[in-house]
């Protein structure tokens, strides 16, 4: 299946720039951005301003990757869902993970 990369531009300290990301990157971006209260274009600026990486596409998809396993995923409705199943302490044992369809929630 092909990932459909979407490239929108947003603007960071006044200036306008293209960013290309995965539909989902830019959905897990705006739920952060609405659960800390910033803009978009605010968000993306701090990221900008902190990345370590040489391409701001790779550092918004570590720094919402990071954002989902520190906080976990936000749903539509609001609540969080955290991303550590119930088994996880099984999972560290190779014969667990064929027996576990990792559909917990």
């Amino acid at each position: 299946m092909k990932s459909l990369v979407v490239k929108r531009s947003v603007y960071i300290d006044g200036h306008k720039t293209s960013v290309s990301l995965e539909d989902q990157f830019w959905r897990g971006l705006k739920e952060i951005a609405h659960a800390q209260e910033v803009t978009l274009s605010k968000l993306v600026a701090k990221i900008d301003a902190t990345r370590q990486q040489g391409n701001l596409s790779s550092a918004i998809r570590l720094f919402v990757l990071d954002q989902v396993r520190t906080n976990g995923m936000l749903h539509s409705s609001g609540t969080t869902m955290s991303l550590v199943p119930p088994c996880a302490e099984h999972h560290k044992k190779a014969e667990f993970i064929e027996t576990c369809d990792l559909s917990h929630g």
